[in-house]
């Protein structure tokens, strides 16, 4: 396993230069890559190549922030198996538009580390929230527009749902996507299953390893990338730039604990259950929302997002991206940031 600043060394290579990375994904490199420490008032990013770290709650947290210092704050949260560069073009526009725009990686990913050797490796989806808000925190953010996808989407959707005075407004792709672990047990329409085969996949011995395999780890996000957005035509290059991503020495560990957490594989921690159960309750999301179904993604659910409408209860609208796939901000950057304008002025 890589020590912390051995893998900075090797994914701060990765974010200047993309060149070779279709043959490997995870490796030292012998020069520092283009990471700061946010260490000084209105440090910035002078783009996507510039990724800063902060320290925040139990992480160091590496991050993408575009934009003006006193801009309105717009946190924008990715899913797996992807990063920060799925909003590339989505975080620029906002940026443009007034906004700061704040790219974190999630734990696990990226530069994002651990600051203690001894934490649990804790994927649940409570903890992961819960990084938002100490991101927030450690920057000084009392309220943020914040926007996902994925992963993103769930833990956007927690934040809304549990602490609403931290959430200007919200864009979540494909709804409501707070697990309820119960319901979780309950069997889906086999078409639905198979879509979902990488979990079951992950809840094994072989696949654990599969994971960890570092050639069979990344053919499985291509993969998943492929079959997740089938109409989106992405070089060898963009995809490597994101599976840099992956060497992160918690990766297999956080994306294990996440699938097998949700199947009521894996336990979580103790101080966070009764968390859980309020979100095992659904609570509703009050504060102004956009939702986001993209047609051509295997997940979305038939429909004009009907299935999960009552949950939201303020201000609210819907959008269909016909012929987009589940990355949605990397596929359809301008519309994606339409969203999220539109989304703080409801």
């Amino acid at each position: 396993m890589m020590d912390r600043r051995t893998f900075a060394k090797a994914v701060g290579l990765a974010a200047t230069t993309t060149a070779g990375l279709a043959a490997t994904t995870a490796g030292p490199a012998a020069a520092e890559g283009a990471y700061a420490r946010a260490a000084r008032p209105g440090r910035a990013s002078a783009s996507f190549d510039d990724v800063l770290q902060i320290d925040a709650g139990e992480l160091d947290v590496g991050y993408v922030d575009l934009g003006p210092r006193d801009g309105r704050p717009v946190i924008l949260l990715h899913g797996w198996p992807y990063d920060i560069h799925s909003y590339a073009e989505v975080a620029p526009i906002l940026a443009r538009q007034g906004y700061r725009a704040l790219v974190p990686y999630f734990r696990g990913f990226g530069s994002t580390t651990f600051r203690s050797p001894d934490t649990f490796r804790n994927a649940q989806q409570s903890r992961i929230a819960l990084d938002v808000t100490e991101f927030m925190d450690a920057l000084g953010i009392d309220r943020a527009v914040i926007a996902g996808y994925d992963w993103g989407s769930r833990t956007g959707d927690i934040i809304a749902a549990i602490w609403p005075h931290r959430v200007k407004a919200l864009v979540s792709v494909t709804g409501y996507l707070i697990t309820n672990r119960e319901a979780q047990r309950t069997p889906i329409a086999a078409a639905s299953e198979w879509a979902w085969w990488y979990q079951y996949y992950f809840s094994t011995e072989r696949g654990a390893k599969g994971l960890a395999d570092p050639k069979i780890g990344t053919d499985l996000a291509r993969l998943v990338w492929r079959f997740n957005s089938p109409t989106w035509s992405f070089d060898e290059a963009t995809f490597a730039r994101t599976a840099a991503a992956f060497s992160n020495p918690d990766y297999v560990d956080i994306v294990l604990h996440n699938y097998r957490w949700r199947l009521g594989l894996a336990d979580g921690a103790r101080r966070y259950d009764a968390l859980e159960r309020k979100l095992a309750a659904a609570p509703p999301i009050a504060v102004p929302t956009i939702t986001i179904d993209p047609a051509a993604d295997p997940f979305t659910p038939a429909g004009d997002g009907a299935g999960y409408r009552a949950h939201f209860t303020g201000p609210y609208e819907h959008r269909t991206f016909a012929g987009i796939g589940h990355n949605v901000p990397q596929e359809a950057p301008a519309d994606f940031a339409r969203a999220v304008l539109d989304a703080d002025r409801l």
